[in-house]
């Protein structure tokens, strides 16, 4: 394995045979094959399971800490403190050790009648266990998630494809989870299913930049729009909003509309920032260009200075 050992079990190397035992059961009980049907779930047990069966024999975990994950190829005695329980090395436990690689796990396989019993006790006495939490992706448009609202959404799993619908609390952002209960992984012994939570990605716009809550959009206005001021529609994912030019506006200016940013339930919705985008006629009519030329010859502004 290349995993490190203490690593797999989430222990310290100075950890007491105690807190291995007890990490070993809290790992064993959530990741077993007969509790968890995530394909991933064995694998993690086998890991988990070989990891524990090296470190809990005195004289194998003393190799492996000397030696790393070369040990199997050196002489038991070499450099392990010899004698412990049982007066030697364990048979025993080396042959769960190797069992926890086998393609085909049983539980009494790996652990013993008795390991078996004693591992999974508690839990039968306590009843059925619920089934793991499991995660997914889930892409939406800048205003879908402005507006939020209810969506079918295919996932493909261990059992095929699945549809489920969803509803999108407004204003959800980047990152942010939505929980559908009971869709996760399936209980053992009856219990309840786990949670399916969908991840959130929000798909880029051509139109709509979105940091945290805020929304920036180009906002095109004429020339003379900029220069004498005006009120302009500006499209926001939710709809045509109006917004006041001030006169003597430059291309790069930013506004801000307070409040037009992404919704939010539990407090501030974020704000909207149109940044102004000048833009000039492709072709002049004979009108336009006599008054662009009157205004070239009356105006003393220069656009390369204006800025220094």
């Amino acid at each position: 394995m290349a995993r490190d050992y203490y690593d797999a079990l989430g222990v310290d190397r100075s950890a007491s045979a105690e807190e291995l035992q007890s990490a070993f059961r809290t790992l064993a009980r959530r990741y077993h094959p007969d509790i968890n049907s995530d394909p991933a779930a064995e694998e993690r047990f086998k890991e988990v399971n070989e990891a524990y069966h090296v470190l809990a024999d005195p004289d194998s975990r003393a190799r492996y800490d000397r030696f790393g994950p070369d040990f199997r190829q050196v002489r038991e005695d070499a450099g392990t403190r010899r004698g412990g329980a049982g007066g030697g090395p364990s048979t025993g436990r080396a042959r769960r050790t190797s069992s926890a690689t086998s393609s085909s796990i049983n539980v009494e396989d790996l652990f013993g009648r008795g390991d078996f019993d004693d591992l999974f006790g508690a839990w039968r006495a306590t009843g059925p266990i619920r089934g793991a939490d499991q995660e997914a992706e889930f892409e939406l448009s800048v205003p879908e998630a402005f507006t939020g609202g209810k969506r079918r959404i295919e996932l493909g799993g261990p059992t095929g494809q699945r549809t489920y619908e969803v509803t999108v609390p407004p204003g959800v952002t980047e990152g942010q989870r939505i929980r559908l209960s009971g869709q996760g992984g399936q209980g053992a012994e009856g219990g309840p299913a786990g949670d399916l939570y969908l991840r959130v990605r929000i798909r880029p716009d051509e139109h709509f930049r979105v940091q945290g809550r805020d929304i920036y959009v180009d906002a095109p206005v004429a020339p003379w729009e900029a220069a004498l001021g005006a009120t302009v529609p500006i499209q926001t994912p939710g709809g045509e909003v109006k917004m006041k030019i001030p006169a003597g506006s430059s291309s790069g200016r930013r506004l801000r509309l307070s409040g037009e940013g992404m919704p939010n339930r539990r407090g501030r919705p974020g704000d909207l920032y149109a940044e102004l985008r000048i833009v000039v006629p492709h072709r002049l009519r004979k009108r336009e260009r006599e008054l662009f030329e009157q205004l070239a010859r009356e105006s003393h502004f220069d656009a390369r200075s204006a800025g220094r």
